[in-house]
């Protein structure tokens, strides 16, 4: 074993002989009561004993960020809250108690922050999950949950997890990107910004089509700045991440079955609640299984301008997605009445993405045209086509308008909405 290694077991060790010393002297059921100033008083004092005891030396600077790690132990998630202070911290993900990796600005790195073992980094999953009502063990051995400021989590230990418990946090911040933002990142042009803030007014229905991590919460947010703040909104989720800023929102979210398989809700009962509840727009935040025939018949029945994403590489393969999702509701309905509801459903799909430099794109904007040869027919009037990669690693590359004028300008001048026909014509050059 390395030196380094031998003294983070010690320290860990140190730590840990602090944290049942303050079990002896404190009530820790009252420890959520009693105020932090005092807490880390007696943490400093027990701190102090022991390493009288002990013997070991340590400066005031080492004293004091032992008591504060102590005191993340106590009231928060131990070793995480280092990073969930960390703003610039997208992800957390740890692949085992002594891997820890996160995300910044789309760069995976790894953390120098570990768990002591994996009955440490198991106590920490337990305590996330139980503040949300939920639990972990070997018979549920895979949970969803959230942490307080919204963050997803998703945990999963052994048997399961073969090389000890597995945690990865999904951040999401308190600040919703705004429209300036997202041109400054580069993220979409201001013509393409046009065209979607139009259709968003003019309830046009929207899917947001992209990978794992390639900002489809993040825009669905941006995007839902546009909808009228007169309008009532329903959103659906199976863990809450969605931050909409108008104030006439109710909010739904998915319950688990427990032990016995019973008391689950899932996305489908809450779409046919949502119905009966007056809604202008229904926000379901990712379509994943047999709820999509529940969308599309909302949709088609009444409920225009909603939103959604969906996990897709391409926008034709959004739709494969939905068609397959809609066959899992088991209604034997055919497949050219499914593709018919899907392209009159939906009439415009972004497809995001995040670039190996991590920054993200919008990659298209197309609109769907009907339906042909058993196929939906996509046109596209946005795209951003990469032209190479820097010395430094960053994504070159152009947005430009296919040249094609939407067949959707018509339905947003009857909404009284004019855009310039020069919009659909622009290429803007983008060196990252």
């Amino acid at each position: 074993m390395s030196m380094a290694a031998r003294s983070a077991d010690r320290y860990f060790e140190l730590k840990s002989e602090i944290h049942r010393k303050l079990i002896g002297v404190l009530n820790l059921e009252r420890v959520s009561s009693i105020p932090k100033d005092r807490l880390r008083a007696e943490i400093g004092r027990v701190v102090e004993r022991l390493l009288d005891d002990e013997r070991v030396p340590m400066t005031t600077a080492e004293q004091s960020k032992i008591v504060e790690e102590v005191l993340d132990e106590v009231l928060g998630l131990g070793p995480l809250e280092t990073l969930l202070k960390e703003p610039s911290i997208s992800d957390i993900l740890v692949n085992r108690y002594n891997k820890v990796f996160i995300e910044r600005n789309g760069r995976l790195s790894e953390s120098p922050v570990r768990f002591k073992d994996d009955g440490h980094l198991l106590h920490i999953i337990e305590k996330i999950v139980s503040q949300v009502g939920r639990r972990i063990d070997e018979a549920q051995p895979i949970v969803d949950a959230r942490l307080a400021d919204g963050s997803r989590v998703n945990a999963i230990i052994p048997p399961l997890a073969l090389d000890g418990p597995c945690l990865s946090i999904r951040r999401f911040g308190r600040h919703v990107i705004t429209q300036e933002e997202m041109l400054q990142f580069k993220t979409l042009t201001p013509g393409m910004l046009r065209l979607l803030a139009a259709c968003v007014q003019a309830k046009t229905t929207v899917l947001i089509s992209g990978g794992t991590g390639s900002g489809k919460t993040t825009m669905l947010n941006a995007l839902s700045r546009f909808i009228p703040e007169e309008e009532r909104i329903v959103t659906i989720e199976d863990t809450a991440e969605l931050q909409l800023q108008q104030r006439h929102v109710v909010k739904f979210e998915t319950r688990p079955p427990n032990l016995n398989k019973e008391g689950g809700i899932n996305q489908r009962v809450l779409l046919r609640t949502a119905l009966r509840m007056r809604p202008d727009r229904i926000i379901v935040g990712e379509c994943r299984g047999a709820e999509a025939l529940d969308m599309l018949q909302a949709m088609n029945t009444g409920v225009e301008g909603s939103m959604s994403t969906v996990h897709a590489n391409t926008p034709r393969d959004a739709f494969s997605r939905l068609e397959t999702m809609v066959m899992m509701a088991d209604l034997e309905i055919p497949t050219r009445v499914i593709l018919q509801q899907l392209a009159s459903a939906i009439k415009m799909v972004v497809q995001v993405s995040r670039l190996q430099d991590g920054t993200r794109k919008i990659l298209s904007i197309s609109e769907v045209l009907g339906v042909k040869d058993d196929q939906v027919q996509l046109q596209e009037i946005f795209a951003f086509e990469r032209t190479g990669v820097t010395d430094a690693g960053k994504v070159q590359g152009r947005f430009h308008a296919t040249g094609t004028s939407p067949r959707i300008l018509e339905r947003l001048r009857v909404s009284g909405i004019s855009l310039s026909p020069a919009i659909f014509e622009e290429t803007v050059s983008v060196n990252l």
